[in-house]
């Protein structure tokens, strides 16, 4: 009698604390269910999710963003490993990880990973610094009244809102043109976003956060959530910031353990034969290999081709002044979004042509395989530029 006492469900709380004599809550916050497929999760049914192998894959960083980031606080959610690989490709590494990576690029390309002055602000600069302040505030109201799903999406109206200035503003193009004030004033004001971004992800990854702070040479110590918010200036001119971020490397997708393989058909043995691997091309003068130039850039954008149901015009930096524009048939393997960020391996000294309109300046190397096409790609984050050897 006493073990059944003691079970938890078995106790009637309120009564417990009055016995007590301490005093009873006045509100409780209480989240709803994760599902997997509309079904509550069951050792019976075999639908448990195992939390820490998916921490450890997506980091547990990632792990909390897409928790808060799903659900909806008081309602259930249903979650798949399918739902956090899309989230964590999408939000932290292709909008936040490649937006923060893409700044710090450009600014150690030219100005030495040192921040610049920023002078004369335009209204572009102006609707940048506003956004910054109305996604952050909303963020904290919205945070506080336990709304997490709703406050992390109005903070990402601030990260697509830096993608779309830094592309707006085209740094590489300004410096082309040698307006440098100009560029030093963009890049303030890229790295003045991000560290609100930062500030506001503590609560919600503080490992993460804390590493992209010290990326733009901030700390965390001494800061006011709430004071920080209620405005967004340019990152201070003279800070030291880092020449690259890796924070949220994106991942690919496994396929299921538990599928079955696909069933093959029956055929004579006598009268199919084995596809053979293609032969060795001829042998070429290392002289005439050397003259290729291979070179790591990260995919900036992506779209498709008007009608041309193969193939994507992307843009890669490679860091020149301004990203490569090159057709590529990638179109029927790979969803144009989950392209950019990514670094591939470009032969950069084709002579460029026109495909469809579109303007070719080189080629994005991959493999044919089996289940598709594989991209070549450097196997840790490298500058864009760096040269294959």
């Amino acid at each position: 009698m006493a073990k059944d006492i003691l079970k938890p469900h078995a106790i009637f709380w309120p009564t417990m604390l009055l016995a007590l004599d301490l005093p009873l809550y006045q509100h409780l916050n209480v989240h709803g269910y994760w599902l997997v497929r509309d079904t509550k999760m069951s050792k019976s049914l075999g639908n448990v999710v195992e939390p820490a192998a998916m921490a450890e894959r997506v980091g547990l960083s990632g792990m909390r963003y897409f928790l808060l980031r799903e659900m909806v606080f008081g309602a259930d959610a249903s979650f798949s490993e399918e739902g956090l690989l899309g989230r964590f490709n999408a939000d932290l590494a292709n909008d936040l990880g490649n937006l923060a990576n893409r700044i710090l690029a450009m600014t150690t390309k030219y100005f030495g990973g040192t921040v610049p002055p920023a002078v004369a602000p335009e209204a572009a600069d102006t609707e940048l610094a506003e956004l910054a302040v109305t996604a952050g505030q909303n963020f904290v109201s919205l945070f506080g009244a336990t709304q997490f799903s709703r406050a992390l999406e109005a903070l990402w109206e601030l990260v697509r809102g830096l993608n779309k200035y830094i592309d707006a503003m085209a740094p590489w193009t300004l410096f082309k043109e040698g307006r440098t004030e100009r560029l030093g004033t963009v890049m303030a004001m890229g790295l003045g976003g991000l560290r609100t971004v930062a500030v506001c992800l503590l609560p919600v990854m503080p490992e993460a956060a804390a590493k992209l702070l010290a990326q733009l040479g901030q700390t965390t110590e001494g800061l006011n959530l709430t004071v920080e918010v209620g405005a967004c200036a340019p990152l201070a001119a003279g800070t030291a910031v880092a020449a690259t971020s890796n924070l949220f490397p994106r991942l690919e997708s496994d396929a299921p353990k538990d599928a079955a393989p696909a069933p093959k058909a029956k055929v004579k043995k006598d009268k199919v034969k084995s596809a053979a691997k293609p032969g060795p091309a001829p042998e070429v003068a290392f002289e005439d290999f050397a003259r290729l130039d291979l070179r790591v850039g990260t995919v900036v954008t992506a779209v498709p081709v008007k009608d041309a149901d193969r193939l994507y015009a992307v843009t890669v930096d490679i860091g020149e002044a301004e990203p490569r524009s090159v057709v590529a048939g990638l179109a029927e393997h790979f969803v144009a979004a989950d392209l950019v960020g990514r670094q591939v391996v470009l032969v950069a000294n084709l002579a460029p042509r026109t495909l469809r309109g579109v303007v070719s300046h080189g080629m994005i190397l991959a493999v044919k395989h089996a289940g598709g096409l594989a991209l070549l790609g450097p196997s840790s984050p490298v500058s864009p530029g760096d040269r294959v050897s």
